[in-house]
């Protein structure tokens, strides 16, 4: 059993606790027969006299394995409205390295929205990995190539319409630095520091648009979103999340 207690601050400036959204997040777990079971919710942690406001989304996962094949399905819905659900498939071949991903939703019928699958293999001692996507909505595909040897990886994604470049060096055993490259010219800079013992502090800059802090110790994750424009930071966005098992 696991339970989270997400605490987001509203980008702003407020004279009480109108700025805080707690959100708590339970989940448990068991089985039936092949079928690995899991379920849990979403809801607001703070005071109300309406408990039908409370959930934010409940979900179930179901998982079994199937001719050499590893298979889940997962369905989530908005509150307590069971007449519709996002769902989600997932399919695994570990003999053949090969993962399956679609997303739907259900309601009067049963409508995918998207497809992706993901080859990896190993070539001269770096690890390759193709992902092509099909996005049925928008009619949109692009494909992801992923290289990744000793402390350096590169990533390319590519569509009809535009393309970027994601390089990642490992400096040293505490700091990593990614920059990314798009063909529309945008670009954004990524630098992740080590604190030892699983703690770690990422940022990413993204010019004129944002900077962005992550901030990982353990249990306590915390992630800051700065708006930017030219120099001037034009707001904050902070969300607080503690993990709590028992």
């Amino acid at each position: 059993m696991l339970d989270t207690l997400q605490v987001n601050i509203k980008d702003g400036n407020f004279a009480d606790l109108g700025g805080l959204e707690p959100t708590l997040k339970w989940s448990d777990s068991t089985t039936s027969g092949d079928l690995d079971i899991e379920y849990g919710i979403e809801a607001d942690a703070k005071p109300t006299s309406d408990l039908a406001s409370l959930p934010k989304k409940i979900w179930g996962k179901a998982s079994t394995s199937v001719s050499g094949w590893g298979v889940s399905a997962r369905a989530d819905f908005n509150g307590l409205d069971f007449g519709k659900a996002d769902v989600e498939i997932d399919a695994t071949n570990d003999d053949g390295d090969l993962e399956i991903h679609l997303e739907a939703s259900a309601s009067d019928g049963f409508n995918v929205h998207s497809i992706e699958a993901t080859k990896s293999f190993v070539s001269d001692g770096a690890n390759i990995s193709v992902n092509p996507r099909y996005n049925l909505d928008t009619e949109e595909a692009d494909v992801v190539i992923a290289y990744a040897k000793d402390d350096t990886s590169v990533e390319i994604t590519a569509s009809q319409g535009a393309q970027s470049v994601k390089f990642s060096q490992q400096v040293d055993d505490e700091n990593r630095v990614s920059p990314t490259l798009a063909s529309n010219g945008d670009i954004s800079l990524e630098w992740e520091r080590s604190l030892g013992d699983g703690n770690s502090l990422t940022a990413t800059l993204k010019p004129n648009e944002s900077v962005d802090l992550e901030w990982d110790d353990g249990a306590w994750t915390a992630n800051i979103n700065l708006p930017i424009d030219g120099t001037d930071i034009t707001g904050a966005n902070v969300s607080i999340k503690r993990e709590v098992n028992f």
